[in-house]
């Protein structure tokens, strides 16, 4: 291992570490899914079941299996907790920044580091590595399948192309058919785009085929041998009826997507749409030529464009959106600014040039600005809102001091050189940032953790939990943290036996009314997220049906 390869190691094992691992249980699950899709592994393992998913006791086919095995894995050597329920993400994202460096290091020398370092240091990759959810898992599998396919193109090496039909077949079980859907469209675009239209044929490769099929079909025939609703619960209304309505009211308008992939893209994005308008005016440039042999240095960059284009274009499409569908694409962007750096910095050697000084500074804006919410980030969550004087100065200060010593330093000689490292500050700063004044807020106003210790703080021992009128993530959490079935008051459920409740505070005419009868003991508040808890007595058994 030569000098410069170790240093590579170090320093993207460091940026790893820190990025996708550090801080990791500082603030508990959030939001409806995190909770859900751990307690879900949690139940499997329990039940000792890797073909069905469980939730509550009762199978839950929404997403294939892939994420919950490796959370089963984590939950066997690390125990179950939401620190282990999230380390799947952060591998996945670790072995995605791994291949991307192998991969440069072999067909696109001279800046792999560069690349890997771009990949993880992406706001989107940052972000769903932290993630207990399926997404981390299929865009990990995408992008390592993509930059397979490409290394088969251009070495003509069939073991690239298996590696690829195997990564496909852990998309499908990652997220199911989207992952061979989206690589399918984005070969045909760029086959299309670059005049090559044997090269579909040639993908379709028998081998590779079956070793799709072994891989990905077993678990989908068992699930269906198993739940005969399989098939109806996860195509039909999980997949195709989520694409083609709002069945689950996540709607947005049609261009909601290029602002995420911009923020996702983050602090990159304007070199990445730099790199994006080049490749597709050299593409524009080079479709007439009559050229045997197809120039793989701008084709390479034709097919990051594709790659990057087709899973926004889709998913804009679909009737319901949410920032995760879209992660695919980002490692598109990553790759692409790569090689863009890789063709400037050997053209920048020749002829001297410096970065346009109105990049430099749109750049330096972008990478600069992250930091104002990341120090203010607690005010943000706790009082939906920026605040004046003093912490709003000091943080727009430091977000000066960035973008100039960023701006100054890619208009200078120094030029793309400097590029990744004054980028990467204030990644590292904004990451630090947040987990130093957020980590708190997040984990009391958006966690169910804190409350499900008060909770159990107030029992002697476990009783059953109930809900009224709290939102669905309150309820997810709730059952991760407890390791229960919580019942819902307005759905019906209400427990005969002696329970706890939880309810909004301004709930109380509601809760005395469903509890006519029984006797109730405010047992206390929860300011954070303005609820109540009571203890709630038994039913008279003549109030029993």
């Amino acid at each position: 291992m030569t000098n410069r390869t170790r240093t590579d190691v170090l320093l993207i094992a460091g940026f790893c570490a820190f990025l996708f691992f550090y801080g990791m249980g500082q603030f508990g699950l959030i939001g409806a899914d995190e909770p859900r899709y751990a307690q879900v592994a949690r139940e499997m393992l329990e039940r000792h079941d890797w073909i069905t998913p469980v939730l509550g006791g009762h199978s839950w086919l929404e997403k294939p299996p892939l994420y919950y095995w490796q959370a089963m894995l984590a939950y066997s050597m690390l125990g179950v907790t939401d620190v282990a329920a999230r380390v799947p993400a952060a591998i996945d994202a670790t072995l995605l920044v791994i291949a991307v460096y192998l991969f440069f290091r072999r067909f696109r020398r001279s800046v792999e580091a560069d690349a890997a370092l771009i990949t993880a240091s992406c706001a989107g990759v940052i972000g769903y590595a932290h993630a207990a959810s399926m997404d981390m898992a299929l865009a990990a599998a995408f992008a390592i399948g993509m930059l397979s396919w490409w290394a088969w193109r251009e070495s003509g090496k069939r073991i690239y192309l298996a590696t690829f039909y195997v990564l496909m077949a852990l998309g499908m079980l990652a997220k199911g058919p989207v992952a061979p859907f989206l690589a399918a469209a984005v070969i045909v675009l760029f086959a299309l785009a670059a005049r090559e239209f044997r090269v579909v044929v040639r993908t379709l490769w028998l081998p590779g085929i079956l070793l799709f099929c072994a891989i990905a079909l077993p678990w989908y025939l068992a699930v269906q041998m198993r739940n005969p609703q399989f098939f109806r619960e996860f195509l039909l209304q999980h997949n195709l009826a989520r694409f083609s309505s709002d069945l689950y009211h996540h709607r947005q308008p049609f261009w909601y997507y290029l602002p995420i992939t911009a923020v996702a893209l983050m602090p990159w994005t304007v070199f990445v749409i730099v790199a994006f308008v080049e490749s597709v005016r050299t593409w524009w440039a080079e479709r007439k030529s009559v050229s045997p042999e197809p120039d793989l240095e701008w084709q390479f960059s034709l097919f990051a464009c594709c790659w990057l284009v087709v899973p926004v274009g889709f998913f804009s499409l679909s009737q319901s959106k949410l920032p995760g569908y879209i992660l695919p694409a980002i490692p598109a962007g990553a790759v692409l600014l790569a090689d863009y750096l890789r063709r400037h910095l050997a053209h920048e050697e020749e002829e001297q040039e410096s970065v346009s000084k109105g990049l430099a500074v749109l750049h330096a804006l972008v990478a600069a600005v992250p930091i104002v919410p990341c120090v203010l980030i607690a005010y943000v969550i706790t009082q939906h809102r920026l605040p004046a004087g003093r912490p709003m100065f000091f943080a727009l200060a430091i977000a000066f001091v960035l973008c100039a010593a960023i701006a100054l330093t890619l208009a200078s000689r120094l030029r793309l050189r400097m590029f990744r490292f004054v980028t990467l500050i204030p990644v590292v700063l904004s990451v630090a940032a947040l987990l130093k004044f957020g980590a708190t807020s997040v984990d009391q106003t958006l966690s169910a953790r804190p409350l499900a210790v008060e909770l159990a703080g107030v029992e002697t021992h476990q009783l059953p939990l109930a809900v009224y009128g709290v939102p669905r993530e309150m309820e997810f959490g709730l059952t991760f943290y407890r390791n229960q079935t919580i019942r819902r008051y307005e759905a019906g459920r209400v427990p005969a036996e002696e329970h706890l409740l939880v309810a909004p505070a301004t709930w109380k005419v509601n809760v005395a009314k469903e509890t006519v009868g029984r006797k109730v003991s405010f047992l206390g508040h929860y300011a954070p997220q303005d609820v109540d808890y009571y203890w709630v007595s038994a039913a008279a058994p003549s109030a029993i049906h």
